[in-house]
Protein backbone atom coordinates (compact mmCIF):
# COMPACT_ATOMS: atom_id res chain seq x y z
CA UNK A 1 0.00 0.00 0.00
CA UNK A 2 2.94 2.46 0.56
CA UNK A 3 3.93 2.05 -3.10
CA UNK A 4 0.75 3.04 -4.36
CA UNK A 5 0.43 5.91 -2.16
CA UNK A 6 3.77 7.04 -3.51
CA UNK A 7 2.69 6.47 -6.66
CA UNK A 8 -0.58 8.30 -6.35
CA UNK A 9 1.25 11.54 -4.54
CA UNK A 10 3.87 11.79 -7.31
CA UNK A 11 1.39 11.46 -10.05
CA UNK A 12 1.41 9.90 -13.48
CA UNK A 13 3.01 11.31 -16.55
CA UNK A 14 0.06 11.55 -19.54
CA UNK A 15 1.65 10.10 -22.73
CA UNK A 16 1.62 12.74 -25.79
CA UNK A 17 -0.81 10.25 -27.73
CA UNK A 18 -3.65 10.96 -25.13
CA UNK A 19 -3.74 14.59 -26.18
CA UNK A 20 -3.66 13.53 -29.98
CA UNK A 21 -6.29 11.58 -30.17
CA UNK A 22 -8.36 13.84 -27.94
CA UNK A 23 -8.20 16.27 -30.40
CA UNK A 24 -9.40 14.18 -33.09
CA UNK A 25 -11.93 13.70 -32.17
CA UNK A 26 -12.51 17.20 -30.81
CA UNK A 27 -11.52 18.82 -34.43
CA UNK A 28 -11.57 16.23 -36.85
CA UNK A 29 -14.70 14.67 -35.40
CA UNK A 30 -12.93 10.57 -36.70
CA UNK A 31 -13.55 9.33 -32.96
CA UNK A 32 -16.64 9.21 -30.64
CA UNK A 33 -14.74 8.25 -27.95
CA UNK A 34 -11.48 7.92 -26.50
CA UNK A 35 -10.73 5.44 -23.38
CA UNK A 36 -7.52 6.05 -21.18
CA UNK A 37 -5.74 3.51 -18.49
CA UNK A 38 -3.19 3.85 -16.51
CA UNK A 39 -0.30 1.64 -17.53
CA UNK A 40 1.68 1.39 -13.76
CA UNK A 41 4.85 0.15 -15.32
CA UNK A 42 5.66 2.88 -17.23
CA UNK A 43 3.99 5.59 -14.46
CA UNK A 44 1.93 6.24 -17.24
CA UNK A 45 -1.51 7.43 -18.42
CA UNK A 46 -2.22 6.20 -22.26
CA UNK A 47 -4.84 5.43 -24.92
CA UNK A 48 -6.54 2.13 -23.71
CA UNK A 49 -9.24 2.07 -26.43
CA UNK A 50 -10.85 4.42 -29.44
CA UNK A 51 -14.18 4.02 -30.35
CA UNK A 52 -14.69 5.24 -34.71
CA UNK A 53 -16.96 7.57 -36.05
CA UNK A 54 -19.88 5.04 -35.97
CA UNK A 55 -19.63 3.77 -32.81
CA UNK A 56 -21.49 5.27 -29.92
CA UNK A 57 -22.36 5.30 -26.22
CA UNK A 58 -23.18 1.47 -25.71
CA UNK A 59 -19.80 0.94 -27.45
CA UNK A 60 -18.11 2.91 -25.26
CA UNK A 61 -19.66 1.43 -22.25
CA UNK A 62 -18.94 -1.89 -23.42
CA UNK A 63 -15.09 -0.95 -23.64
CA UNK A 64 -15.37 -0.13 -20.23
CA UNK A 65 -14.08 -3.09 -17.76
CA UNK A 66 -16.24 -4.08 -14.81
CA UNK A 67 -13.20 -4.62 -12.80
CA UNK A 68 -10.87 -2.02 -13.70
CA UNK A 69 -10.91 1.62 -13.49
CA UNK A 70 -10.45 3.93 -16.61
CA UNK A 71 -11.18 7.18 -17.96
CA UNK A 72 -13.06 8.04 -21.18
CA UNK A 73 -13.82 10.99 -23.04
CA UNK A 74 -17.43 10.88 -25.28
CA UNK A 75 -18.20 13.75 -28.02
CA UNK A 76 -22.27 13.29 -27.45
CA UNK A 77 -23.42 14.89 -30.46
CA UNK A 78 -27.59 16.13 -29.92
CA UNK A 79 -30.34 18.06 -30.98
CA UNK A 80 -31.81 21.20 -29.19
CA UNK A 81 -34.83 21.96 -28.39
CA UNK A 82 -34.89 24.53 -31.19
CA UNK A 83 -33.61 22.15 -33.28
CA UNK A 84 -30.25 23.12 -33.55
CA UNK A 85 -27.54 20.38 -33.54
CA UNK A 86 -24.61 20.50 -31.07
CA UNK A 87 -22.02 18.31 -29.96
CA UNK A 88 -20.43 18.42 -25.65
CA UNK A 89 -17.61 16.33 -24.58
CA UNK A 90 -18.21 14.28 -21.33
CA UNK A 91 -15.21 13.20 -19.53
CA UNK A 92 -16.27 10.22 -17.46
CA UNK A 93 -13.78 8.84 -14.36
CA UNK A 94 -15.02 4.72 -14.21
CA UNK A 95 -14.06 3.20 -10.87
CA UNK A 96 -16.09 0.15 -10.25
CA UNK A 97 -17.01 -1.14 -6.76
CA UNK A 98 -15.20 -4.53 -8.08
CA UNK A 99 -12.04 -2.70 -8.64
CA UNK A 100 -8.66 -3.02 -6.59
CA UNK A 101 -8.76 -0.05 -3.79
CA UNK A 102 -4.93 0.73 -5.27
CA UNK A 103 -6.45 1.05 -8.60
CA UNK A 104 -8.92 3.47 -7.60
CA UNK A 105 -6.43 5.42 -5.30
CA UNK A 106 -4.27 6.09 -8.54
CA UNK A 107 -7.16 7.22 -10.86
CA UNK A 108 -8.55 9.28 -8.08
CA UNK A 109 -5.23 11.16 -7.63
CA UNK A 110 -3.95 11.06 -11.44
CA UNK A 111 -7.54 12.40 -12.67
CA UNK A 112 -6.25 16.06 -12.84
CA UNK A 113 -3.00 15.71 -14.73
CA UNK A 114 -4.96 14.22 -17.69
CA UNK A 115 -8.13 16.64 -17.08
CA UNK A 116 -5.70 19.91 -17.57
CA UNK A 117 -4.63 18.34 -20.93
CA UNK A 118 -7.98 17.64 -22.15
CA UNK A 119 -8.79 20.94 -23.26
CA UNK A 120 -12.67 21.78 -24.25
CA UNK A 121 -14.16 19.00 -22.04
CA UNK A 122 -17.51 20.44 -20.71
CA UNK A 123 -18.74 17.89 -17.97
CA UNK A 124 -17.54 16.00 -15.92
CA UNK A 125 -19.05 12.29 -14.69
CA UNK A 126 -17.81 10.60 -11.96
CA UNK A 127 -19.18 6.49 -11.85
CA UNK A 128 -18.37 3.22 -9.62
CA UNK A 129 -21.50 1.71 -11.61
CA UNK A 130 -23.30 2.22 -15.26
CA UNK A 131 -26.67 3.71 -13.97
CA UNK A 132 -24.51 6.31 -12.68
CA UNK A 133 -23.59 7.17 -16.15
CA UNK A 134 -26.11 5.94 -18.19
CA UNK A 135 -27.68 7.55 -21.54
CA UNK A 136 -30.05 9.44 -19.73
CA UNK A 137 -27.76 10.82 -17.43
CA UNK A 138 -25.74 12.25 -20.29
CA UNK A 139 -28.83 13.43 -22.05
CA UNK A 140 -29.97 15.25 -19.25
CA UNK A 141 -26.57 16.92 -18.79
CA UNK A 142 -25.78 18.10 -21.82
CA UNK A 143 -29.39 19.87 -22.61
Amino acid sequence: MAMAYKMATEGMSVKEECKRWFMEMKWKKVHRFVVFKIDERSRAVLVDKVGGPGEGYEELVAALPGDDCRYAVFDFDFVTVDNCQKSKIFFIAWSPAASRIRAKILYATSKQGLRRLLDGVHYEVQATDPSEMGFDVIRGRAQ
